[in-house]
């Protein structure tokens, strides 16, 4: 073999390689882009369905059962903990500054604006998320949505659209319990058990958590609740390859909707904090 042959031989190996590791590096976020593509679109999907006929509101109650009473002792059980472990933390770090009084209003802050609405998501993501993909996936590799199809249902209509509006509804209320009892919690661990004075926890608490602050947290977990149900319906109604694709969903879902939260949770906060500024009292 000529210099020459072995040359161009060896270039063309090269640019092959080069080639399939740009591929190879563009591979993910290809992927990535057509999934939000596909949640995108089921999302649109389920806003055109939800005010075409028929109006099913037996489906829409029994989502919204499923995602908010279902999902209540498991709200109520991590809400309570969260809420005394955040006061038994803030008081012990306070007391060093002997400003242990402002234990209320730093626990508040921190459940009405990010623990509340991140801890319920990443809860229902566990749960309705897990349960949403799981039952879609049953029906997709049992043909139950071919056979929904076949009768001239649409499977978004009647599977995806009360999942996702539940989700949307449901969550700002999971929430708020979530903060109220994360709140009863703190105030028994700092006062009861610390003996925090009790005026002060409460007189702080009242001064420094605006109603902006908790309104701030409902609105980011609606939107937390929509994307936890959204990934669940499209990993669900996707599957494939039996149970094993069932169970990839499931992981899909959870791991998905888990992720999510955490990432638009920054701009989300970023862009409620230049639309609902807190003023100084």
């Amino acid at each position: 073999m000529s210099l020459q042959s072995l040359g161009a031989s060896i270039g063309s190996e090269v640019v092959r390689g080069l080639r399939e590791s740009g591929l190879a590096i563009l591979r993910p976020l290809s992927a990535f882009a057509r999934g939000t593509g596909d949640h995108l679109i089921l999302l649109a999907q389920c806003m055109v369905w939800l005010f075409r006929r028929p109006f099913r509101a037996r489906l829409f109650v029994q989502a919204m059962a499923y995602h908010g009473i279902g999902s209540l002792p498991i709200i109520l059980l991590v809400g309570t903990f969260t809420g005394m472990v955040t006061a038994l933390q803030s008081v012990n770090a306070f007391r060093l500054l002997k400003a242990e009084s402002f234990s209320g209003s730093a626990v508040g802050l921190a459940l009405a604006v990010e623990l509340g609405p991140v801890l319920t998501a990443l809860m229902l993501s566990g749960r309705v998320g897990a349960g949403i993909a799981t039952e879609l996936g049953t029906m997709r590799i049992t043909e139950q949505i071919d056979a929904l199809e076949a009768m001239a249902v649409s499977p978004i209509q009647y599977l995806a659209t009360p999942r996702v509006v539940a989700g949307f509804l449901m969550t700002p209320l999971l929430t708020l319990i979530f903060f109220v009892v994360g709140m009863m919690g703190a105030y028994f661990v700092a006062v009861v058990v610390l003996g925090v004075d009790h005026g002060a926890f409460v007189e702080n608490f009242r001064w420094h958590v605006d109603p902006v602050h908790v309104a701030q947290g409902l609105i980011k977990s609606a939107f937390f609740g929509l994307a936890v149900a959204l990934i669940g319906c499209r990993q669900g109604y996707s599957a494939t390859g039996g149970g094993r694709g069932v169970g990839l969903a499931t992981t899909r879902a959870v791991v998905g909707g888990s992720v999510t939260v955490i990432a638009i949770d920054y701009f989300l906060t970023d862009i409620l904090l230049a639309l609902l500024p807190v003023m100084p009292q």
